[in-house]
């Protein structure tokens, strides 16, 4: 592990050598690549202007992840609605776009700010845990879809924490509290209070409006648009 991770005495984390962040910006370019090969469908691959606005959402939630209204010391900041861009993603172009871009943004998170205490651990509150906000998709026919799949996202990824929380920081956790509890409430502390912000912004007319004509402007020019599909978010 020396090659690529040193062990921190001080935050009891491995931090990144030269070699290492090499290793996790090659692992971002492979995420990358899979992003430019994936199919939406059995025929074409995705155009240029579905590369275009999963790299521009993934841009937004960078740069809105660096406001941060509250840091907690384990990890986990509440921020400037970052996990929003990456949902909307996943309901303009469906589960699997949305998952694997994700999963992209995750690493990328994991290249500016790593936290890495196993490799299992870097697994779940990375990729794994901004892949889950890909699951807006699921909805991304359904009436108020965005909403909905945006909340199924953010819960998807409070999992992911929760579980290495659990798993790799039980002994975080105040003398006599159940490590699952612990976990349950920490993660919640940041995660939830977002979620709620973004849920209400959504909510307000003019943001919806607004979110569905760029919708219409992502859209491939050749994809049907279901009925009902577009006109809520």
């Amino acid at each position: 592990m020396s090659l690529f991770f040193n062990w921190s005495e001080e935050d009891y984390s491995y931090l990144p050598t030269t070699a290492g962040y090499v290793l996790m910006v090659i692992l971002l370019l492979v995420v990358f690549a899979v992003i430019f090969l994936l199919r939406k469908d059995n025929r074409q691959k995705m155009s240029a202007k579905e590369l275009s606005f999963c790299a521009m959402a993934m841009a937004l939630a960078m740069v809105t992840s660096f406001i941060k209204f509250a840091s907690l010391p384990f990890g986990g900041s509440i921020t400037l609605f970052s996990m929003f861009f990456i949902a909307l993603i996943g309901y303009i172009y469906g589960l699997r776009v949305g998952i694997v871009t994700g999963m992209a943004y995750g690493l990328l998170q994991l290249v500016t700010g790593p936290y890495i205490y196993h490799p299992v651990q870097v697994l779940l509150d990375y990729p794994l845990a901004f892949g889950m906000l890909g699951l807006a998709g699921l909805f991304t026919a359904k009436r108020h879809g965005l909403i909905a799949g945006y909340a199924l996202g953010v819960f998807g990824r409070f999992l992911m924490h929760v579980i290495s929380g659990y798993v790799f920081f039980a002994s975080s956790a105040p003398e006599g509290m159940n490590p699952i509890i612990y976990s349950l409430g920490y993660n919640a502390t940041y995660i939830f209070p977002e979620m709620v912000a973004t849920v209400a912004i959504l909510s307000i007319p003019a943001v919806s409006n607004s979110i569905r004509q760029i919708r219409k402007m992502a859209e491939p020019e050749d994809t049907p648009v279901a009925s009902g599909n577009v006109a809520h978010t």
